[in-house]
């Protein structure tokens, strides 16, 4: 069957681990995309791919300690999204944190920002949207999540 003009062919997802880190006073930590990857300087929650035999816990422990220099208590697994960006399909395993050691360390070079609703950072990864949403109707929040 053909493609037409101006679609994709259907891709694989690549699986992603994603830490809401959520702190005493209800706040979550975005972080921004570092200079060099694709969405440099847009926001969002922190984490990274897979690596093959990796589950999404392992990874995010991982990923966690690689990018802020901390280590993770208990994963409690949230909910899974699946976001088509130009560049990669990629579906997103969010998972909540409430606990972790150590001082953050952004090691690649990114900002990190512990924020409420409705959030005050710009730009947010579209990938992050969904889960401000989520927020929202978690607390019953009736404002605009975000902005453009």
């Amino acid at each position: 069957m053909p493609v037409e003009p101006g679609s994709r062919a259907p891709r694989r997802p690549v699986d992603v681990a994603v830490g809401v880190l959520i702190d005493r006073d209800g706040r979550f930590l975005l972080t921004s995309r570092p200079e060099g990857k694709v969405y440099a300087g847009f926001w969002e929650f922190p984490g990274g791919k897979l690596e093959p035999g990796e589950t999404v816990e392992q990874a995010l422990r991982r990923e966690l300690h690689e990018e802020l220099g901390i280590r993770i208590g208990p994963v409690q697994p949230w909910k899974i999204e699946v976001v088509d960006y130009e560049h990669a399909c990629v579906r997103l395993h969010f998972c909540k944190v409430f606990g972790w050691q150590g001082d953050f360390e952004m090691r690649e070079g990114q900002a990190m920002a512990w924020q409420s609703l409705p959030v005050q950072v710009r730009p947010v990864l579209p990938g992050t949207i969904p889960v401000l949403q989520w927020f929202a109707a978690e607390q019953g929040f009736a404002g605009d999540t975000h902005a453009g």
